[in-house]
């Protein structure tokens, strides 16, 4: 059974990274899915979110990393995949979440979307907390990935 996870993964931490490892042993196909959205301010670009998930999924032999513009549906449609994963963190999560879930069933009747409860120690990570922290230097080394602390810090350099 193939899945898709999008999600605009800037940048990805480690409750994304947890969702991917619990939903690579429940699927046989996850393609993590990179939303390129133009109209929203991001710290990496698409390929660079692209670069990190690659490198931090290598190790996963069902996952693989893309990206898409438009409709989730359109996309899932092209590529035969019939799956949507989602992470909840908090209620508040919940009512955008069933909205887009219904949304996406009304466009794509074949579309499932299947909810992932987020593990305790991530239900209050977001990758705009993680930016505020490290725009004030705050420690994110529990948040994400080593990979992606540096490539955060070399940003924040302006390297």
């Amino acid at each position: 059974m193939k899945a898709v996870y999008p999600g605009t993964f800037d940048p990805v931490t480690n409750g994304h990274l947890d969702i991917i490892k619990r939903s690579s042993k429940k699927f046989d196909k996850i393609t993590v899915l990179v939303l390129n959205n133009p109209s929203k301010n991001h710290m990496f670009t698409v390929e660079e979110r692209i670069k990190l998930l690659k490198e931090i999924t290598k190790n996963f032999e069902n996952v693989e990393v893309d990206s898409f513009t438009g409709l989730l549906v359109d996309y899932m449609k092209q590529n035969e995949s019939k799956l949507i994963i989602r992470g909840l963190r908090a209620v508040s999560d919940f009512e955008y979440e069933m909205q887009m879930a219904l949304m996406n069933n009304s466009l794509y009747d074949e579309a499932e979307t299947f909810f992932l409860i987020a593990r305790d120690k991530y239900s209050y990570l977001s990758s705009s907390i993680v930016k505020e922290v490290a725009s004030f230097n705050g420690d994110i080394s529990g948040l994400v990935p080593n990979i992606v602390e540096l490539a955060i810090k070399s940003k924040l350099r302006g390297e």
